[in-house]
């Protein structure tokens, strides 16, 4: 089949993100990048667009200018990745989603409540997908615990503990991804709240199958003069009496990137950690502790049908997010061709972006409440 063809807004020269996002859309040949928005300053736009062999013709400084232009053309884009600063997510995905263009955008939804609001209404009214890139769902062996889960391995769920943990904010820093992370200006009440522990939020839902009714936070910012949250710790009850704790820190030295979950029920737990992906322990009570590897023996079909090599060939961060992009592929074809999406077709969507967004906006509540319990 033809590639789906791709616009990006955001993700010029200097941008990480943009980048991993442009690897992982190409990685299986779903996707072909064909126009892009990179920047808002004229001079950068081009030459980023020049760097990744964009069509000068095709090579923007306005998202707006794009979306009509796009939108006219017969072979104009038929999705557009959004990898902007979280401010600057709400109004493009808007413009793309009225002229039924889909959109991958990047994690958390925006930068305000107000603002997903209105982008859910827009993503309602479409005719066309919105996929959020929680990138960490697309692991093999996090769609294995998910699996276990559901189907009663570790029986009923008692304990949800989560964490992600960095260490690169420790200190004050100067240079483009600290500044904007820490203006709430552009990142919106949240700092490490908004940037990891959404992402931790999500992954303890999708895991464990269902989310809490109520938290409790203690949100801090430890470097001084730090406008946004560097650190959360916060209190999770579940529906059914189920207990979480989720940990967010972007102070924590030692660590990179160092998301992990472990779910306890009755009957046993299951541990896994981003760093070592291709690795989960699954214990049952009473008995030695069993690791089950990616694609290895014990693999369930909905890891399996996201892994592209044999066991023992490590399968890592951009394959995972890959998986988001072939997901959406799939998704984008079927509704192209008025089909429904296909079974076991699994992407984050419009649903957990609000569901993050609620998150940030409770703890925050939270805090200044002295910590106390805020109703999701």
């Amino acid at each position: 089949m033809e590639p789906i063809r791709l616009g990006m807004v955001g993700g010029g020269q200097g941008a990480l993100i943009g980048s991993v996002h442009r690897l992982a859309a190409r990685m299986d040949g779903h996707f072909r990048l064909v126009a892009g928005a990179l920047s808002s300053t004229p001079e950068r736009a081009r030459k980023s667009g020049a760097e990744i062999g964009l069509d000068p013709s095709r090579t923007y400084d306005d998202w707006k200018r794009m979306a009509g232009r796009e939108a006219r053309r017969k072979d104009g884009v038929e999705a557009v990745a959004i990898v902007t600063p979280n401010h600057m997510h709400a109004a493009p995905a808007i413009e793309f989603l009225k002229r039924g263009i889909h959109v991958i955008c990047d994690k958390p939804l925006t930068a305000t409540m107000a603002e997903a609001k209105k982008l859910a209404a827009a993503a309602e009214k479409a005719d066309a997908l919105f996929i959020l890139t929680h990138n960490y769902t697309g692991y093999p062996l996090v769609r294995q615990a998910r699996a276990m889960i559901a189907r009663g391995d570790i029986g009923q769920i008692r304990l949800v503990q989560v964490e992600y943990a960095q260490d690169w904010l420790t200190h004050e820093v100067h240079n483009k991804q600290a500044e904007w992370r820490s203006d709430p200006a552009r990142a919106g009440i949240g700092g490490a709240l908004g940037d990891i522990g959404t992402h931790a939020y999500n992954l303890a839902a999708f895991v464990a199958g269902m989310e809490p009714e109520a938290l409790a936070a203690d949100v801090t910012a430890f470097v001084a003069g730090r406008k946004l949250d560097d650190n959360a710790n916060v209190l999770m009850r579940y529906p059914g009496g189920a207990k979480g704790m989720l940990w967010a820190s972007q102070v924590a030295p030692g660590n990179e990137n160092s998301l992990r979950i472990r779910v306890f029920g009755d009957q046993g737990g299951l541990e896994w950690a981003q760093e070592e992906p291709n690795k989960l322990w699954f214990s049952r009570f009473g008995e030695p502790k069993q690791l089950l590897t990616r694609n290895g023996a014990g693999a369930l079909p909905e890891a399996q049908r996201v892994c592209r090599v044999p066991g023992g060939h490590p399968e890592g961060y951009l394959e995972a997010f890959a998986n988001i992009y072939a997901e959406a592929a799939q998704a984008i074809r079927a509704r192209q061709a008025g089909l429904p999406v296909p079974d076991g077709v699994t992407y984050p969507t419009l649903s957990d972006g609000l569901a993050g967004m609620r998150f940030v906006a409770a703890c925050v509540t939270s805090a200044r409440r002295n910590a106390g319990w805020v109703t999701l």
